[in-house]
């Protein structure tokens, strides 16, 4: 069986998670504790993050992008990336959002600061960068929902890769209660519908030891 090496509250993990999930593949998950840096999971990735797919014969394919390039190939139904190449392009771009945009300006500074820091060992959590983090995830929610309010889903007529790429961020500040839902209704509809598919749920069945979600955070009607 396929592997994945992952972190339980990394927004990168959790898209390749509910990719597999929408594409009805089966893999073991594997918690990688990046701060052991254990040689056997540096020789699979050299660069040490998660998450990482090892595939049955061994191979390993590295980083959320490819990962998930990857799986679009090897099983193209149900496709997350667009039938046509100006629908391939949006949802792409998209994805660059969220895994770059998003993440610099949001998730890093929430995430990052709260959780990763401290288990990393990288010193106490920066109070500026959670004060703009919290900024900035408004300006995203807003863009969200003007999306939102112009299409079906994130990218266009269906759910997409970009959607689970604006949901793996997403859910993990909401785990930590940062996620001002009620300050952008539309933002909080479209998270419901993608909180709905059955791919969410294992997500949303997370605990980290020491660490509750909020009591909304499983909820499909908050």
């Amino acid at each position: 069986m396929r592997v994945l090496y992952h972190l339980w509250l990394s927004p990168s993990c959790r898209k390749v998670r509910i990719v597999l999930s929408e594409k009805g593949i089966d893999a073991e998950f594997k918690t990688e504790n990046l701060w052991d840096r254990r040689p056997e999971f540096l020789a699979l990735n050299p660069a040490g993050d998660v998450p990482v797919l090892v595939e049955e014969n061994g191979q390993a394919i590295c980083g959320s992008i490819a990962i998930c390039e990857y799986l679009e190939e090897v099983a193209p139904l149900p496709s997350l990336l667009g039938a046509s190449p100006l629908e391939r392009a949006e949802v792409r771009r998209l994805v660059s959002w969220f895994d770059r945009k998003f993440n610099e300006e949001v998730s890093e500074n929430l995430v990052g600061e709260k959780i990763m820091k401290r288990f990393l060992r990288r010193g106490a959590p920066d109070g500026a960068a959670i004060r703009a983090g919290k900024k900035n995830l408004s300006y995203h929610l807003e863009y969200i929902a003007w999306l939102c309010e112009r299409r079906n889903w994130l990218a266009g007529n269906d759910m997409s890769l970009a959607d689970i790429a604006a949901a793996a961020h997403l859910s993990c500040l909401d785990y930590l209660d940062d996620v001002p839902w009620g300050e952008n209704e539309r933002a909080k509809e479209w998270y419901v519908r993608m909180k709905s598919r059955p791919s969410m749920r294992p997500i949303l069945a997370d605990h980290l030891p020491g660490e509750p979600p909020p009591k909304h955070y499983a909820d499909l009607d908050f």
